[in-house]
């Protein structure tokens, strides 16, 4: 069974001026849900073009330089050690590394019998320019792979991390 509405001339007089009154609020909320879900369906499909640059790492000290090259990604990792060690800096370079859309992979060389693996995505921080601090974030895992020598098992040590790209003046360039 259809119901049908009522015309004008069969509504009481005042019933079709709230009619158009809640109907008036209903189209409103609609649109303003509408164009809030669509600013942001906008931002979230901005493509980010390129991941080039320096990111923090697990500690202060510590720096990730990625150089994106046609979804291939090359760079170094620079790990403090501390006065303590030998090395006071270890860097690991990138030996292999990927970017597809927004997905990024990258595996290092080993040193001292360690190595580091990251699996995630690259998205927009909360910096509004490329020379802002936290304007590109990684977000995803990160396992350091330890290679145990007397067996040559691999002991994983994996932690959820988000790496913020630097700004401008946040490190000097090498």
């Amino acid at each position: 069974m259809v119901r049908r509405l009522p015309t004008p001339s069969q509504l009481k007089p005042g019933h079709g001026g709230r009619f158009l009154k809640r109907s008036g609020w209903l189209f409103a909320a609609v649109v303003v849900l509408c164009s809030g879900s669509g600013l942001r369906a906008q931002r979230d499909s901005d493509e980010i073009q390129d991941i080039t640059g320096k990111y923090h790492f697990v500690s202060a000290d510590d720096t990730l330089a990625i150089l994106e090259e046609e979804g291939k990604l090359k760079g170094y990792i620079e790990v403090y050690q501390g006065e303590e060690e030998s090395d006071v800096i270890l860097s690991y370079d990138l030996v292999q590394g990927t970017r597809t859309k927004a997905h990024v992979e990258f595996k290092t060389n080993k040193i001292h019998r360690k190595y580091y693996r990251f699996s995630g995505k690259v998205e927009r921080g909360r910096g509004h320019e490329e020379s802002d601090s936290d304007y590109l974030r990684l977000v995803g895992v990160l396992e350091i792979v330890t290679i145990r020598g007397d067996s040559g098992e691999e002991a994983v040590q994996r932690m959820q991390i988000i790496f913020k790209s630097l700004g401008k003046g946040e490190k000097k360039e090498d």
